[in-house]
């Protein structure tokens, strides 16, 4: 690779045209650092898939000149690919307190050593090699977040990570105006921003509004209330706690992650509750229905969560009965409408009362919508912009916005995975690309799934599958047993034995044939069969299930 030097070179591994798998590369000459190493969830049609990280054959290449990766906070879509990108690569790896307790729990889950992990607080600086890296404290609906502002030889570059502007933080803690002020008095040669809800006007509500909602509700519930939320969003469980002390209710944790983080964010201070307030589960059953709040999982209809078990009366300890009051304090992300939609209706059927609109004030997002999105510009006034973090059409809105705030338009580049984005002092460009993509994590397997094995699945998923399972004597190509045919995912065979036999006769027509043209070859039998089923079993049912033959030398 061309010296570097007097240019960044700024290669997103993931998190743009997506909503997930952040992961950046900062480079400059022969430094590296990384901020982010997040997962995304797979999408409907990756079957069986659990997890899906970014590729990371670049940072593989070049670990030798990585410094560092640096997090803004600790979700999974920013912190999640930890555990496989450690596994590879030895380098330390800096975030706030409760990023690291949180990330700590996860490294240890995956038999990953956490020896590498620094903790840092918002106004600290760290030198990696070219680069210095000042972190700036912001909103957003995890506590910890931070920005981060790296200056290098050319310039300061500002990532926001996530964040929105909160002025009612539940924490107190504001964002930090002064330091991005500051920078942008200095001048600051490029931003990139958080464009997650670049679509929407306005501002994002404070995330005391949820706070005030939960009042009422527990002010008006007469029987149990249940509350569903991201386990991360420690603002959240909080105020779910403040809202049961004042009305008297014992609480009680449900879901493995929500335990781990209230655990997590107990130990390090991030959330308060007096003694005797929190119950385990089994003890809910010493008190009447009026005393209990049970925090849980599954806001997103995930199918083995807390909530869902609950809503299909599969959950061991806890069973929904009628007059209890389900909130769901959460909006469901692109993809889960109908897996919410469905645990809301059942939800329904079994006699709870369902709080679940986000205009019911249950719910506010942590991202900025557009007028922070613009205040934040204005703050930093950078020379040349980079959106991050969302969609395509997300990050197509805030360069818009940051045009209409008057950046040159040859000054903001949307960039895609794996681009180069190449800034001098006086220009920025997309200069070339790296290797980067999806990698696929199922059960312990990572990777060893791809397209032709999701192809394959979804095949599968559609159509079924059918073996063809015939013993031949090699010599003289004579069919000694079969064919026998096994359907699975196709048909039901008892009331389709006429098909099955016909596709027999099929399949002997099409050895036969074989046999007299003299072919011996396993794999042009095998295709033969394949071809005179498959057009067989079309015509007769508009259908191609997977056709595997199974040949027998005997």
């Amino acid at each position: 690779m061309e010296k570097t030097q007097n240019k960044v070179q700024i290669i997103p591994l993931g998190g743009l045209g997506e909503i997930g798998k952040n992961m950046t590369v900062f480079r400059y000459g022969d430094d590296i650092i990384l901020i982010d190493a997040g997962l995304m969830f797979p999408e409907d049609d990756m079957l069986g898939i659990d997890l899906v990280i970014p590729d990371i054959t670049y940072l593989l290449e070049n670990q030798d000149k990585i410094k560092g990766i640096f997090l803004t906070h600790g979700h999974e879509d920013h912190i999640g690919a930890l555990p496989y990108v450690l596994r590879q690569i030895n380098v330390p790896v800096y975030g706030t307190t409760l990023t690291l307790g949180i990330l700590q729990g996860r490294l240890k889950e995956a038999g990953v050593s956490s020896a590498s992990l620094n903790a840092i607080k918002p106004g600290d600086v760290i030198k990696a090699g070219a680069f210095k890296l000042e972190f700036l404290r912001v909103n957003h609906s995890i506590p910890d977040a931070v920005a981060i502002a790296i200056t290098t030889p050319i310039g300061t570059i500002i990532h926001t990570g996530d964040f929105k502007i909160d002025q009612t933080p539940v924490d107190g803690q504001l964002t930090d105006f002064s330091k991005f002020a500051a920078f942008g008095d200095k001048g600051v040669l490029a931003l990139m921003a958080d464009s997650t809800n670049a679509e929407r006007p306005g501002y994002t509500q404070s995330e005391k509004i949820v706070g005030q909602t939960f009042d009422d509700e527990f002010r008006t519930a007469k029987h149990r209330i249940i509350v569903a939320t991201f386990s991360s969003n420690v603002h959240r469980i909080q105020q779910v706690v403040d809202s049961a002390v004042k009305y008297n209710r014992k609480v009680a944790i449900i879901g493995r992650s929500m335990q781990n983080v209230v655990g997590i964010a107990m130990e390090l201070g991030y959330l308060k509750i007096p003694e005797g307030v929190l119950i385990d589960i089994d003890e809910t059953n010493n008190y009447t229905p009026n005393k209990i709040v049970i925090i849980t999982t599954g806001s997103q209809g995930e199918p083995m969560s807390a909530l869902t078990r609950m809503a299909t009366k599969d959950h061991r300890k806890v069973d929904i009965m009628p007059g209890d009051t389900v909130i769901i304090s959460a909006s469901p992300i692109p993809g889960n409408e109908k897996l919410v939609a469905r645990t809301i209706d059942l939800l329904y059927k079994l006699g709870a009362d369902v709080v679940y609109e986000k205009a019911n004030g249950v719910h506010v997002s942590g991202h900025a919508s557009q007028e922070e999105v613009k205040l934040m510009q204005s703050l930093v006034k950078p020379k040349f912009f980079i959106p991050v973090h969302g969609e395509y059409r997300h990050l197509i809105k805030h360069a818009k916005i940051a045009e209409g705030m008057g950046i040159p338009k040859k000054n903001i580049i949307v960039g895609e995975n794996g681009a180069i984005i190449e800034l001098t002092k006086d220009k920025i460009a997309i200069n070339g690309k790296v290797h980067s993509g999806k990698v696929l994590i199922d059960g312990l397997g990572v990777g060893d799934v791809g397209n032709i094995v999701l192809r394959d699945r979804r095949q599968l998923s559609k159509d079924g599958i059918m073996i063809i399972v015939v013993g031949i004597e090699r010599e003289s190509c004579k069919v000694v047993s079969g064919p026998d045919i096994v359907s699975r995912g196709f048909v039901y065979v008892r009331e389709s034995e006429d098909l099955m036999d016909e596709a027999k006769e099929k399949v002997a027509a099409a050895l036969q044939k074989c046999a007299e043209n003299d072919i011996k070859e396993w794999s042009a039998i095998k295709s033969a069969v394949r071809d005179a089923l498959g057009r067989f079993l079309f015509e007769r049912t508009r259908r191609r299930p997977m056709i595997l033959p199974i040949i027998m030398d005997v």
